[in-house]
């Protein structure tokens, strides 16, 4: 039985954003039925065409309707592009952060329990979208996003950002090896594991990537307190998905433009 989705998009905006056009967007108010019912966005989700076609527009039109939607092609990786024009969909690069300094632009992430991670530097007109799963957050797709910022002129000082909804610590579970990856890589990440059920760990993958973005230089930042997992009727998510033994799931997607 699919989940009760609402009819309108919900566009949930960040105080640390405040002035720039952004929206991390959940499930309600789209087109999708089924296992994706609602606004999903994924490609990849066994979804109509033009259903996903309708829910970007859809999203594309709550936060910047006169702007040009540009996506991705995610991989889990640490690597950024800078964006100066659109692709066509076909020719998205694989990559998992992008940036621009160019008015019209619509920088989108999806995810569905990753962590969506939207920058901006209002003074020098730099924003930036980072998709920041376990992998990409340890591989360091932060500090790619904030140094690909740089190089359009932004400076870290100056750069705010927001982490939107994501699964949050009292659900993700994680086994010791998960654990010893990350303490191996830094003593300090022990902080972001609590004890679970024997051998295993609850991990805050949210309070991780806050870490890296304080590492990353930065001092104004907010975490969103929005799990995912947690809220079946606002947010897609992959490992409720999968507990549910369900053929797929949807994509959320967050959102960032120029004036």
């Amino acid at each position: 039985m699919a989940d009760t989705v609402h009819t309108e998009v919900e566009v949930i905006r960040a105080q640390t954003l405040d002035g720039v056009r952004h929206g991390f967007l959940g499930r309600a108010g789209g087109v999708s039925q089924g296992e994706v019912a609602g606004l999903n966005v994924g490609l990849g989700a066994g979804d109509e065409p033009a259903a996903v076609a309708e829910n970007r527009r859809r999203a594309r039109d709550a936060v910047a309707p006169d702007a040009q939607l540009v996506t991705l092609y995610q991989v889990h990786s640490a690597d950024c592009v800078v964006v100066s024009e659109p692709w066509d969909e076909g020719e998205r690069p694989q990559a998992d952060a992008l940036v621009t300094d160019r008015p019209g632009l619509l920088l989108g992430i999806l995810t569905a329990d990753c962590a969506p991670v939207l920058f901006a530097d209002t003074e020098q007109r730099v924003i930036g979208a980072a998709h920041a799963g376990w992998k990409g957050a340890i591989g360091g797709v932060i500090e790619s996003t904030v140094a690909a910022m740089e190089r359009l002129g932004a400076r870290r000082t100056q750069i705010r950002a927001a982490v939107g909804p994501c699964i949050a610590q009292a659900s993700y579970e994680v086994d010791d090896a998960f654990r010893e990856r990350f303490c191996t890589h830094d003593p300090a990440n022990t902080a972001c594991f609590n004890p679970g059920k024997p051998r295993h760990w609850q991990f805050n993958l949210q309070g991780f990537v806050a870490g890296q973005l304080a590492n990353a230089g930065l001092s104004r930042f907010e975490a969103l307190p929005l799990d995912t997992y947690a809220a079946p009727d606002r947010f897609f998510s992959f490992r409720r998905s999968c507990h549910r033994s369900e053929a797929s799931y949807g994509r959320q997607i967050s959102l960032i433009a120029l004036d």
